[in-house]
């Protein structure tokens, strides 16, 4: 097997499998405040694609080069361009729920007051892309 055929599926393995472990994270709603290692790990992936094809890889080893630095390439780009931030007011782990009032898929006004004296979880997710 050839050398860049080696590192094109290698680059497509680290840079799919710390996706995969991205998502997972992502899933959980449990992503690290501090991405530095994924977009290090992405971008070390898609060099190491680049550098197959100076290797000569072929057909079965340029694919997962070709791969790994669009996936390697994209998903840091995306982390730049929506950061999360938290703003001033941000309700916490344990808070008290703030009143507000909105309206329901039904039209109706729901109010946070009617919440009162009950445990309740509610779970805000915004995606990083």
């Amino acid at each position: 097997m050839r050398v860049g055929t080696i590192l094109g599926i290698a680059a497509l393995l680290l840079a799919g499998a710390t996706a995969v472990y991205w998502f997972s994270l992502a899933r959980q709603v449990s992503l690290p405040e501090d991405r530095t290692a994924f977009v290090a790990t992405w971008l070390f992936a898609a060099a190491l694609g680049v550098s197959a094809f100076f290797k000569r890889p072929g057909i079965l080893g340029g694919i997962p080069a070709t791969l790994s630095i669009i996936i390697g390439l994209f998903l840091p780009f995306t982390i730049y361009v929506s950061p999360q931030t938290l703003g001033d007011g941000t309700i916490k782990v344990g808070d008290p729920l703030p009143h507000f009032s909105a309206p329901t898929d039904k039209g109706e006004i729901f109010d946070s007051k009617s919440l009162s004296g009950h445990l309740v979880l509610i779970k805000f997710f915004r995606a990083h892309w």
